[in-house]
């Protein structure tokens, strides 16, 4: 049976100050009535059942978690006492749901993506869910570029390898390709040989497992060790023991980039990964002078192609300003150039190296 595995345990530091330590991106209600985290349980909920569906978070976001998502089973829901990367996220996941199904297949999947096209997106996850199963492949969802974006990984696809699988054609990977300059972005988007790496991925959980004692012996070795305690009073304990063992390294550098084995199936579904605000600019309704407002008393002037975000109640009164993204909290006012939105990032990193204003963060 096909499960899901939705990675949940990320900062979002682009998103601050909305998005903050003890309330980040994932938990967040940026588009419509639900969390992002929210929507991805929806969007799969046709193919993927609640009771197939697993979440690994920091152990710090549990309770969260289990608010948000009533309808899975708690025991589904994982607490990582240490982030260690995805490497180690999708091998503690794959040991749980093998000791559960041994037949099982697994959709990796980020919380906190924006799909528009639900039903394409389903129909492609199964597309690749076939291929994994049929051929004991890894398989990735690539995206088609639309324009030459340095904030996105690439992949590489080799040339003649196409092979249907249902309605879509399969591609071999060439190589995972890391986020260019805006030159080689324009070159990868003008050979027509690259995709963009969208970060989910599918793979039967015996064939994840045999990939990880085959390139990262280590991580393979905290997985035995792990075995026999799952799904008895001992778990909790050995998944910490597991985590603090395990090295930090992501599954594209430590599984997908050395696997041979390694397909793509290109996906075309409206993705995006809200990465920064000016990307929930990009992807949000405009008014008429290209201002997205999402505040409750606001006013314009002479003002154009902004983003307002604010919830509290005061008024924003904008006069005589183009691209800027001004968001507020209760105690923190952001203002930056949309064009320059991941510089918040860097601001994070400077609260954090403040001991009197952490308390921000």
């Amino acid at each position: 049976m096909l499960h899901a595995v939705i990675m949940a345990g990320g900062s979002g530091t682009r998103f601050w100050p909305k998005s903050t330590k003890e309330h980040p991106k994932q938990f967040l209600t940026l588009f419509g009535d639900q969390t992002m985290l929210q929507s991805t349980v929806e969007r799969i909920k046709s193919a993927i059942p609640a009771d197939r569906v697993w979440v690994i978070t920091n152990e710090r976001y549990v309770d969260l978690v289990n608010a948000q998502l009533p309808e899975v089973p708690k025991n589904n829901i994982i607490g990582e006492p240490v982030a260690k990367n995805t490497a180690p996220c999708v091998a503690a996941a794959a040991a749980l749901i093998d000791k559960q199904d041994p037949d099982a297949t697994m959709a990796v999947l980020p919380a906190d993506h924006l799909i528009a096209n639900a039903d394409e997106f389903i129909s492609v996850l199964k597309a690749g869910a076939q291929k994994a199963e049929e051929s004991d492949s890894l398989v990735t969802i690539g995206v088609q570029p639309t324009r030459p974006e340095t904030g996105y990984g690439y992949i590489e696809l080799k040339k003649d390898s196409a092979e249907p699988v249902g309605d879509y054609e399969v591609k071999r990977v060439a190589q995972f390709r890391e986020k260019p300059d805006i030159a080689t972005a324009r070159q990868f988007v003008f050979s027509g040989r690259f995709l963009w790496n969208s970060g989910m991925f599918i793979w039967k959980t015996s064939v994840i497992l045999d990939q990880f004692k085959k390139h990262l012996p280590d991580v393979a070795e905290q997985v035995k060790q792990l075995k026999p305690s799952i799904d008895t009073n001992q778990q909790t304990e050995a998944l910490n023991i597991f985590y603090q063992a395990c090295p930090s390294v992501s599954i594209d550098y430590g599984i997908m980039e050395k696997a041979e084995n390694v397909y793509v199936i290109p996906g075309d579904f409206g993705w995006n990964d809200v990465g920064s605000w000016k990307a929930l600019y990009d992807v949000e309704e405009k008014d008429k002078n290209d201002n997205v407002m999402k505040a409750l008393q606001y006013i314009t002037e002479e003002s154009s192609g902004n983003l307002v975000h604010s919830s509290n109640g005061k008024l924003i009164a904008l006069a005589g300003v183009e691209n800027l993204a001004v968001v507020e909290t209760d105690d923190v006012i952001l203002v930056c150039n949309l064009d320059k939105a991941q510089s918040v990032k860097q601001v994070v990193n400077q609260l954090k190296e403040s001991e009197d204003k952490k308390k921000f963060l």
